[in-house]
């Protein structure tokens, strides 16, 4: 399996550290997944659609906060 680096800042860094129950290389493979999601299926929406790069942007925004808000009520 391939695996990514990811880098975060040092405040971000000492956040998780509190948090040692976190499985957060689950938590980014969890987002990173939804978001591929989120972006095929807006490709589908969007094949032949007449929406804005703005509108498409902002139903991926939305899209994201529900995706964040599910992994974090799934890590409690």
């Amino acid at each position: 399996m391939p695996s990514i680096t990811v880098n975060v800042d040092d405040d971000l860094k000492a956040r998780m550290e509190k948090h040692p129950e976190i499985n957060w290389s689950e938590v980014t493979r969890q987002a990173i997944q939804e978001k591929i999601e989120a972006l095929e299926m807006l490709d589908e929406l969007t094949s032949g659609s007449e929406l804005t790069e703005s509108d498409v942007q902002e139903i991926a925004d939305t899209i994201n906060k529900s995706g964040r808000k599910r992994v974090e009520e799934n890590q409690e």
